[in-house]
């Protein structure tokens, strides 16, 4: 039995209940039009399910019911009691089926042919025509009498049912005792007596509906209970009373039991909210004149009910944005040589700790020039900062508030209000969003999703003598530096600590500092929290590192909660409050990440050490063929590019490459400076090898400076400077205690034009 079918089975069983009383109100006032609109409602909705889930009997007889039913609600017959029967005989036949459907048994072999036609004979005359008899007191049960009055029921065969040309004769009367449906049974049909054994468990016997707000209270007394606990384990850690320690410990193992009982009544499968797509998606298609296959993989991952609710909308922004702008009309796909149907798929599972939902489309994708111009167009960012964004970066501009791409606005979508919307409520319960999109062949929408938010473990820290807690879903590892490794082991890369961690570049954000508290007097040690934030790494350092607890998530008040850096608090062991780090706010802050909360891609304000950026300096820094340290402006880099070595052809005395769709000159730096530097294409390098290239943009030109390496780009201020020493070198200066290189490429750019840029 699926989660579908067992839903059904539940629900109708209290709705059929339900009916009873009300068939009964009915009878006793049948003027009371919201009973029989509720009766109504209630036998549509199970026609309705039971058609979806394949019960085609339970179906017919619900639909009979449903139709005598529509012409007492429009007035034109009454209600009385051969109607009461005969619906009463439904409900009864509706029960059969689902103990049957329950047993695993289908619908069952009962024929519902002859209810089907008495209540169709009841909805042309009304039941005027029926009337009841009283049962005899000293006999048995009346003779079952068939539907077209030719007395008792024998094995011979009945006769044919009236036909519109045949006259129907008033029919005899047919004895309704109570709400059974074996008046309109066969002798076949006839009913078992009752069984004497005990009845077995239904869904509806093994199943309860709880009101949410009892839930939340239940979780709220939970969360308290999690906090005594708490207290109650670090008191014991200084008693050596073993008895107690026994009782502590079952405590906490029944507390823990508890808690992760009453987490689960929470828990929602993600399908709850996916049931409604595969309608969204038709009806949207059909509307915009695509075809689209939606494909759902992992609906049975389970979310905390609140997360769901709060997720359910960025969900249904997103998929109706992929049918209406990412994937295109059957007639575009069939010119791009692909099927004329779309496909979209959602996916859904546990990841590190969490919910990880991907809505996939193989659409036209999303094209990051376009997303430029439009983002220079809007002054979302200048065109010189968005020269230079990745297309990451750029196609994060998305989430902007107001941001869309499209020309037209739809019905739909177009308004650039909807985006921003996804991220900040994504952003609400703890999660993450990201984009990728590849042009012409789709677009990826990834969220990451904690699984709850009320209960959660988390580290402990300390900075400045005040604690902190760490959600241990965004904790990678924890580093350790001593003596000598303190001093060597931090570096300063782009204006900023960093440490190498196996060979990587680590960004290192000080607590104390992001929080302006004192600073740390520990001294010979440094204590680094690795954390992951926008699938971004950086290092924590903080004074202290303690132990990893379950902490109870307790909201911030409203005077707090425009603060970015914190997620809420919570009270620990000892009865301090402690609060909780928001990683994703904390890495904006630092600047090791950026998002859609007011910040461009790559706006600053101050450096590292709080100068205004005005008297900074963006530079590229390389080692150029010849060995030799240089630097240009980052303004005036469109890209970092690597070519393999045959990709490179000559032109006369010059290199070129094929590039975006144009011819990219090149130009060694070293050699145009006066260096002796072998061409490019001699011996000395392998085909495959790659040959590092910075592009070079100024004035719409681009012309491929050919380095030897790419070491760094920095952002400080330039103190100590002078004149270059030879030819093409426009000055020198110390950079990262360092003499550089600054070469003039307006200068050997324009000597190199003159013959054809040499490589």
């Amino acid at each position: 039995m699926n989660d579908m079918t067992r839903e059904f089975l539940l629900e109708t069983q209290e709705n059929l209940a339900q009916l009873d009383n009300d068939l009964i109100a009915l009878e006793q006032d049948p003027t009371e039009r919201d009973t029989l609109a509720r009766v109504f409602r209630t036998l549509h909705s199970v026609k309705g399910t039971a058609g979806f889930i394949g019960l085609p009997k339970l179906q017919a007889v619900a639909h009979a019911a449903e139709s005598l039913l529509s012409r007492l609600r429009a007035g034109e017959i009454t209600f009385n009691r051969p109607i009461a029967s005969g619906i009463l005989a439904v409900v009864d036949a509706i029960r059969g089926m689902l103990a049957s459907v329950e047993a695993g048994n289908g619908e069952g072999p009962g024929d519902y042919s002859a209810l089907i036609t008495r209540l169709d004979e009841l909805r042309r005359t009304g039941g005027v025509e029926v009337t009841a008899a009283e049962p005899s007191e000293d006999v048995g049960p009346p003779p079952v009498r068939n539907l077209w009055g030719n007395g008792p029921s024998s094995p011979g065969r009945p006769k044919p049912p009236p036909t519109a040309e045949t006259p129907v004769a008033p029919a005899p009367a047919v004895p309704f005792i109570g709400t059974s449906a074996t008046m309109f049974a066969t002798p076949a049909d006839r009913p078992l007596p009752e069984p004497t054994e005990p009845r077995p468990s239904t869904v509806s016997d093994s199943s309860v509906r709880v009101d949410v707000g009892l839930l939340d209270k239940l979780m709220n007394l939970v969360g308290e209970l999690v906090l005594a606990r708490n207290q109650i384990v670090q008191f014991s850690g200084s008693l050596e009373d073993s008895g107690f320690l026994g009782t502590v410990q079952r405590f906490n193992l029944l507390t823990t039991e508890l808690q992760a009982s009453v987490m689960k009544t929470r828990m929602q499968p993600i399908g709850n909210v996916w049931g409604k797509f595969p309608r969204v998606v038709r009806d949207l298609a059909v509307a915009c004149g695509k075809q689209v296959r939606l494909d759902m993989d992992g609906q049975e991952t389970e979310l905390d009910k609140s997360i769901l609710e709060t997720i359910r909308d960025p969900l249904t922004h997103i998929v109706r944005n992929a049918v209406d702008h990412g994937i295109e009309p059957p007639d575009q796909r069939l010119a791009a040589d692909k099927p004329a149907e779309g496909r979209l798929s959602l996916h859904a599972f546990h990841e590190g700790g969490k919910v990880v939902i991907e809505i996939i489309d193989d659409g036209a994708g999303i094209d990051p020039q376009r997303v430029r111009e439009k983002a220079i167009r809007s002054k979302v960012v200048s065109a010189e900062d968005a020269a230079r964004m990745s297309e990451r970066a750029l196609l994060n501009l998305i989430f902007l508030p107001g941001f869309s791409t499209t020309e037209k606005v739809t019905q739909f979508s177009g308004r650039g209000v909807g985006m921003d919307v996804v991220r900040t409520n994504i952003e609400k319960v703890g999660g993450t969003v990201d984009v990728e999109s590849r042009l012409g062949l789709g677009t990826t929408v990834k969220m990451k999703i904690p699984l709850t938010l009320a209960i959660i473990p988390a580290l402990t820290v300390t900075a400045a003598g005040e604690r902190f807690c760490i959600p241990q879903v965004n904790l990678l590892e924890l580093v350790r530096l001593d003596g000598g490794q303190v001093s060597g082991g931090i570096e300063r890369v782009h204006g900023a600590p960093v440490y190498r961690l196996r060979g990587s570049l680590l960004p290192i954000v000080h607590l104390n500092e992001q929080l302006q508290l004192c600073p740390s007097r520990a001294a010979g040690e440094t204590n680094i929290v690795v954390l992951q934030a926008d699938d971004r790494q950086f290092g924590l350092v903080v004074d202290a590192i303690h132990d990893t607890e379950e902490i109870v998530v307790k909201p911030l008040q409203k005077q707090l909660k425009g603060i970015g850096t914190f997620a809420g608090a919570t009270i620990m062991g000892d009865g301090r409050v402690a609060l909780i780090l928001d990683v994703v706010g904390l890495a904006q802050r630092a600047n090791v990440v950026t998002g859609a909360r007011g910040r461009g891609a790559i706006e600053k304000t101050t450096g590292a050490d709080g100068e205004p950026t005005a008297n900074r300096e963006s530079l590229l820094l390389f080692a150029a063929t010849d060995g030799s340290r240089m630097a240009i402006p980052l303004a005036q880099v469109a890209r970092l590019e690597e070519f393999p070595r045959a990709s490179l052809e000559r032109v006369g005395e010059s290199h070129v490459v094929q590039y975006r769709g144009d011819i990219l000159p090149l130009l060694d730096v070293a050699r145009a400076v006066g260096s002796s530097e072998v061409r490019l294409g001699a011996a000395g390098g392998h085909d495959a090898d790659p040959v590092p290239v910075v592009v070079y943009a100024n004035r719409g030109r681009r012309v491929g400076l050919v380095v030897g390496d790419i070491l760094d780009i920095v952002d400080e201020v330039i103190v100590t400077r002078a004149d270059g020493n030879r030819p093409g070198v426009l000055s020198t200066a110390v950079v990262q205690g360092r003499v550089t290189e600054f070469p003039d490429l307006g200068l050997i750019i324009g000597k190199s034009s003159g013959a054809g840029i040499a490589g």
